[in-house]
């Protein structure tokens, strides 16, 4: 039987009885086993409890007056910072090997009430700290495009299932990119939505005033109704919006007219250090949405050079305090060969943390240290309000920014690991919208000459996601790169 492989598709499948969730999820089951081996995308696979859900599903089917629900049977992975009852959560971290968490973040309890079945969790970056999925403690992922090139990161994980077939979404993290930067490298659809738009009860922190949850799909209308599932108000986190969560699937169902709209384009940003392919395939996928009837207006975000020193001194510093509580004392890893409780704390923390979070601690730390503090953090803090500023004034004249994603296609596993700085400049088109807090959405618009996927960036207006994911569906609807899949691995699975 040939299975529907679209969130949509499942769902209203099973919603009409013509495949069952358990054939749905051991379908997608039987592809993890077969495509994940060389990818390394998931770093735990929660076989027995999918199933089970699934049959729950079935069963509920079975019965009298059950609502449709928007994700009925749709296979979902989670990045592992993402806590889930009774499934070993590690954040990719040695520190938290074997911790299993009590409880659902909110975006699971949202997810499974709307009918999805959770087959695993992905690999990322350790603690969300990477741009290429090297740091995790349980090995890289490797991109489904060419497997001797990172996925990206720190949500790599995520990013090479939906990429690669093996789920239909997924969800990820992004304090700094860590969403859409990966979906440019494989060639998917991500989405980080406004700060607070979605829940972070339950994420494991990395830098709190950053870090958003969003969607990994396929296409921008999955994106869509994974978002209109996950968002809205959680009173269990405080920095939730309380803003009623519009219709997403309404704004993706449109013609793909952008007649009316403005799309800015800060050319000052790309002089130097990108990619001549990568601007080739911008260049053009600003010409489609002109095509479509966009009017194309050069905007200027004047600080948004300073914008990754900026985020590594304020994400470092949010990073060095919520990391603190992996101490040995409550819970995950502790060292069983210390004589007192400060080198309990040395030991535990020395081995369980791997090298760039323990950079990251150290950074992070030190701006926030007695005489530091003024010249670094407060600094940095006053530089992002003039950022979020420069985004504001270009929104008085433009309706969303376009960029590229990413300055480069994926670059080679082990390439930049020893050099971090040139790691963080990974970046550097996508900080940005952390900073102010902005709704910001990658899409695949081309390829290189060695078929490796370059993304496109649209950033909105605070709380206006809706808008960035009618953009993003037009250029989307006029244009095939999102129908493109890994040739290698899509064959290995379809035998």
């Amino acid at each position: 039987m040939d299975l529907p492989i679209d969130a949509q598709s499942i769902r209203d499948a099973v919603a009409r009885r013509t495949v069952s969730a358990v054939e749905v999820c051991r379908a997608a089951l039987d592809r993890i086993a077969t495509g994940n081996p060389p990818l390394n995308a998931f770093r735990a696979i929660a076989h027995e409890r999918a199933l089970a859900r699934a049959a729950e599903l079935d069963a509920r089917r079975e019965g009298a007056d059950v609502p449709d629900l928007p994700l009925l049977g749709v296979p979902v992975a989670l990045k592992d910072n993402m806590c889930t009852r009774g499934v070993t959560t590690t954040a990719s971290s040695r520190i938290l090997e074997d911790y299993i968490p009590p409880y659902d973040a909110t975006v699971v309890e949202r997810l499974e009430a709307a009918g999805a079945v959770i087959v695993g969790k992905t690999n990322c970056d350790e603690f969300a700290m990477g741009s290429s999925t090297e740091n995790s403690a349980y090995g890289p992922t490797r991109n489904p495009w060419a497997l001797d090139r990172t996925p990206g990161g720190s949500s790599g994980g995520s990013a090479a299932a939906v990429a690669a077939g093996l789920v239909p979404l997924a969800l990820g993290s992004d304090t700094g990119g860590s969403i859409r930067q990966p979906a440019a490298l494989c060639g998917v659809v991500g989405f980080k939505p406004s700060y607070g738009r979605v829940s972070r009860y339950g994420l494991m922190a990395f830098a709190s005033s950053l870090d958003q949850i969003g969607p990994f799909a396929a296409s921008v209308t999955d994106a869509a109704l994974m978002l209109g599932v996950i968002a809205g108000h959680d009173p269990c986190d405080s920095t939730s919006s309380p803003a009623a969560v519009p219709d997403f699937a309404a704004a993706v169902a449109g013609d793909g007219d952008l007649r009316g709209t403005r799309i800015g384009v800060p050319r000052h940003l790309f002089r130097e250090g990108v990619d001549r392919e990568v601007m080739q395939a911008y260049d053009a996928a600003i010409e489609v949405t002109r095509d479509r009837g966009a009017e194309i207006v050069d905007v200027v975000l004047e600080h948004s050079p300073e914008a990754i020193p900026v985020y590594y001194v304020i994400a470092t510093a949010e990073a060095s305090a919520n990391l603190a509580r992996y101490d040995g004392v409550r819970y995950g890893y502790r060292a069983d060969d210390a004589t007192t409780v400060g080198d309990m704390y040395d030991r535990s923390r020395g081995r369980g943390f791997g090298r760039e979070v323990k950079r990251r601690i150290m950074l992070g730390t030190y701006v926030l240290s007695a005489g530091y503090y003024d010249a670094y953090y407060r600094k940095a803090q006053q530089v992002r309000t003039l950022i979020r500023r420069d985004y504001d004034r270009a929104f008085t004249t433009v309706d969303v920014i376009a960029m590229p994603t990413s300055p480069t296609a994926a670059f080679a596993l082990g390439e930049r690991t020893e050099d971090p700085v040139q790691m963080y400049l990974s970046d550097v088109f996508t900080v940005g919208a952390n900073l102010a807090g902005l709704p910001a959405i990658s899409i695949p618009c081309g390829f290189t000459q060695a078929r490796l996927p370059i993304g496109l960036q649209f950033t909105g207006r605070f709380m206006e996601d809706a808008t960035v994911l009618r953009v993003a569906h037009a250029y989307e609807r006029a244009t095939s790169w999102s129908a493109e899949r890994p040739p290698r691995l899509t064959s290995q699975l379809s035998r």
